[in-house]
């Protein structure tokens, strides 16, 4: 019985190891503007509408007035609905037993695909000059796309890592 028991552990301990992760990477798109920016560009803004804007209804031109007041919860519209497809983001792992992508949308609602790693296969289109145009991981009759909202360089170093990952997988049978 205690023969059994240890054979069982170090089976675990086997299956524990395939399922460490060789390759993990959180991918989120990159915004230029910190919350610091966005507030002080919101408050410079706000400033420079709102004192125009009085300045026009004061001197009786009151319908320009409030089109600065529009003006200005477009601008912030427009940074809110920017800021709120940057919480989109992409986790993605690789294991000898498991490739795993999780997306995750602005609302916080999460898809996730999984694929045998010795069946998938990593298609790269590229452009001539700009580069990488789209990566997709495809397997058993499945594919998902992966760092659509990435960066070029971005693209780039997460194609070789991930490349390097999977065959550092399938060589260690």
């Amino acid at each position: 019985m205690e023969n059994l028991y240890s054979l069982a552990m170090m089976e675990s301990n086997a299956d524990s190891r395939n399922d460490q992760p060789v390759f993990a990477a959180e991918l989120f798109p990159y915004r230029s503007l910190g919350r610091k920016g966005f507030k002080v560009l919101l408050g410079v803004s706000g400033a420079i509408c709102f004192m125009y804007g009085m300045f026009f209804i004061v001197t009786g031109a009151w319908p320009i007035g409030f089109f600065f007041g529009l003006d200005f919860l477009l601008l912030y519209g427009a940074f809110w609905l920017n800021y709120r497809s940057g919480r989109v983001r992409e986790e993605v792992t690789v294991s000898r037993t498991d490739v795993s992508v999780r997306k995750f949308s602005p609302s916080g609602r999460m898809i996730e695909h999984h694929f045998n790693p010795f069946w998938t296969r990593f298609l790269v289109r590229r452009h001539q000059e700009i580069g990488i145009l789209s990566m997709h991981i495809f397997g058993e009759g499945r594919r998902t796309d992966v760092g659509s909202f990435l960066n070029p360089d971005d693209r780039e170093s997460f194609a070789k890592a991930f490349k390097r990952a999977l065959a550092t997988v399938k060589q260690r049978i």
